[in-house]
């Protein structure tokens, strides 16, 4: 058992599929499979059972669960320990993230950061990503996470991962009845979205008036739970990223496909300015060196059971 197992059974627990947990661990899907079941034969015990659509946890996963997060929880430690004791840095680091980007979770990422570089005071701003671009461009932040392709020519920015949009719409609704909707199914209806300072909205508006869709957006929000609720109280309903979807708060919700050749794509990137400083390198050591990722098109559900 070593920590590269440990972290593929963290990560198949917490994706409940393979496609995306080897997109989360940077491996191939073959590579990670194959890791399980040698710790599986090793253990003597199946971690997980497999069926076409999903991934469920044994009783033996569960049990194994909190002790491999702990385990890679204390290495990360050590190595930040290490790397405390032997590096200085000082200074400030000015960071900006939009909210909820999924891909990326931001505030355990800067934790990390803060652990390793104590005497780094770090101001954070959450904002949507075309303000977040704007401040990189103007030199207000060092680095920034944000969802848009908008704007970025200027900047140095790098990949980390996308999503296919989806639609989300009420219990009941007449276009939650079909597994898959046309975008002309779209007119007349009323939406619910962001501001025009997120990426998502940009988005949105692009796919839809490339394909002829003239919609009313009734509300305008600045948080994902608001919109959400929106959605649950029947005012409108919305194109959201896929993990959006899968959120807890959309439990009883119906995520409707798009149709998969036309379908827009979320992609999140980490962009900082052209000269940024040391510390915004540092952190920029802390992700995963990325890859492609594969799109995963989610089976269209209701979804009674929200994933994190």
């Amino acid at each position: 058992m070593d920590l590269r197992q440990l972290e593929y059974v963290v990560a198949l627990a917490d994706e409940q599929q393979f496609t995306r947990a080897a997109a989360v661990c940077r491996v191939s899907q073959s590579g990670l499979s194959a890791a399980i079941r040698n710790l599986e034969d090793e253990l003597g015990t199946p971690l997980f059972t497999r069926t076409t659509r999903r991934v469920d946890t044994t009783d033996a996963g569960l049990a194994l669960l909190p002790f491999a997060r702990a385990t890679l929880a204390q290495a990360a430690a050590g190595r930040d320990a290490v790397v405390r004791a032997t590096h200085s840095l000082s200074g400030r680091l000015h960071v900006g993230a939009e909210q909820c980007l999924g891909i990326v979770d931001v505030p355990p990422l800067l934790e990390r950061f803060h652990r390793r570089y104590p005497l780094v005071d770090i101001n954070f701003t959450q904002a949507g990503s075309h303000d977040l671009v704007s401040q990189i461009r103007a030199g207000d932040l060092d680095i920034a996470f944000v969802a848009t392709t908008e704007h970025l020519a200027t900047a140095q920015s790098v990949e980390l991962g996308r999503r296919p949009v989806v639609l989300l719409v009420p219990p009941g609704h007449p276009l939650g009845v079909a597994a898959s909707v046309e975008w002309a199914q779209l007119r007349d209806h009323e939406f619910i979205d962001f501001r025009e300072s997120w990426g998502v909205r940009s988005l949105n508006d692009a796919a839809c008036s490339a394909r002829g869709v003239s919609r009313r957006v009734r509300c305008t929000v600045d948080d994902i739970h608001t919109l959400l609720d929106l959605i649950h109280r029947g005012l409108g309903i919305a194109l959201v990223p896929q993990h959006v979807a899968e959120k807890p708060q959309a439990a009883g919700l119906t995520a409707v496909h798009l149709p998969g050749e036309s379908t827009p794509e979320w992609v999140v990137s980490v962009v900082s300015a052209n000269q940024a400083d040391a510390s915004a390198a540092r952190l920029l050591e802390l992700l995963d060196p990325p890859k492609s990722q594969p799109q995963v098109t989610p089976e269209p559900a209701v979804l009674r059971a929200g994933g994190a």
